[in-house]
């Protein structure tokens, strides 16, 4: 019989992506195995997993940090309903190993297998772990963390493995952009600041418009029409909700201006793709902080602090890298230094060798 695994978390892109590279590394060892994603039906997994191919169980789960009394109260009252439908789940599905990548549902499920005996791991995409894999790193086998020195962890578990990214993901072959090509996202559910930062940034750039082009995400219910504020300072630009083809973006573009979280940090890096950085400062344990000081260290990043993020910085970076054909390539090479495109198959070895299936 063919290896059975389930893959559980979600919710947001950071925590989703690394899964779904690892489900594909996963299936090119075994094209046999069966990959089991458990989520939520509010996180990104409910609209992402199934579109990918992978089946999906929802459960239901909330956050408990950083609510109110009521809130919180509802959220611990379902915690161990949860946990009863993840042990059920288990029983049903039989998984030769479960692997947690953070999200609300990662815990229960992850306690679920723990109480019955299933091989467990997660996978820490951040330099600073957030308090719930804080705490399932003392239960699980195995923590496959993503950049040296990860703290929070017992360190005979620890595993640096790098963070797992898509197969499509790959560096750029040269600068044959015609124009300077910038692309801004905050996430999968967009940033706010960016996004203003850069609607007043844009007429700034006005003069640029016949080298500039803007490639940006806004997220889902931005509040700033972005495209009209392009339009009006002539600067060609692709302005989406939401881009379903990053690793194309990646490739087509000069310059990144996002927030840091781990997962997009670690597609910069294998994208080779020199960035802006505005971290978010209200991240879980203030992590993004964290995870950009890695790449500025490295010489892959500039950071800018939230507070700091307007349109005239924006403006004022983007127009100077514009025209710093070195220094954009001493970023690409800071990002190669960082990029581990083999960290889904690290990933991998290590999970079949946790349940012992080494047959593939």
């Amino acid at each position: 019989m063919s290896a059975r695994w389930i893959i559980a978390g979600g919710g947001t892109g950071g925590h989703l992506y690394p899964g779904l590279a690892i489900a594909e590394a996963l299936r090119e060892a075994d094209p046999q195995a069966q990959v089991l994603f458990v989520g939520t039906e509010r996180g990104i997994e409910a609209r992402v997993v199934p579109a990918q191919g992978y089946a999906l169980e929802t459960i239901k789960v909330q956050g408990i940090k950083n609510r109110g009394l009521a809130a919180l109260a509802k959220a611990a009252l379902q915690v161990p309903l949860s946990i009863l439908a993840s042990m059920a789940l288990i029983r049903r599905f039989r998984p030769s190993a479960v692997l947690g990548v953070g999200g609300y549902a990662s815990g229960p499920v992850l306690i679920a297998a723990w109480l019955l005996g299933v091989p467990t791991a997660i996978q820490e995409q951040n330099a600073l772990p957030g308090v719930t894999n804080r705490i399932l790193g003392r239960f699980v086998r195995r923590v496959f963390t993503s950049w040296p020195g990860t703290s929070g962890f017992a360190a005979p578990r620890i595993l640096e493995c790098g963070n797992p990214i898509r197969a499509a993901i790959r560096a750029r072959g040269g600068d044959t952009e015609e124009r300077f090509t910038v692309l801004v996202f905050g996430g999968s559910q967009g940033a706010r600041t960016i996004n203003h930062a850069m609607a007043a940034a844009a007429p700034l750039l006005a003069d640029m418009k016949d080298r500039l082009r803007i490639v940006h995400q806004t997220g889902r219910d931005p509040d700033v029409d972005a495209a009209a504020v392009y339009r009006a300072a002539g600067i060609e630009a692709d302005v989406r909700p939401y881009f379903d083809d990053m690793p194309a973006q990646y490739a087509g573009a000069s310059l990144a201006i996002c927030r840091a979280g781990a997962t997009s940090l670690a597609e910069l890096a294998a994208a080779e793709l020199p960035a802006i950085l505005i971290p978010f400062p209200f991240a879980a344990d203030n992590h993004q902080e964290k995870n950009a000081d890695v790449f500025v260290h490295a010489g892959a990043a500039r950071k800018l602090r939230n507070a700091d993020t307007t349109g005239e910085t924006l403006a004022a970076a983007i127009r100077e890298l514009s025209g710093d054909s070195v220094a954009l390539e001493k970023m690409r090479d800071g990002m190669r230094s960082l990029a581990r495109p083999g960290a889904a198959r690290n990933v991998v070895d290590r999970l079949l060798a946790l349940s012992g299936d080494r047959h593939v």
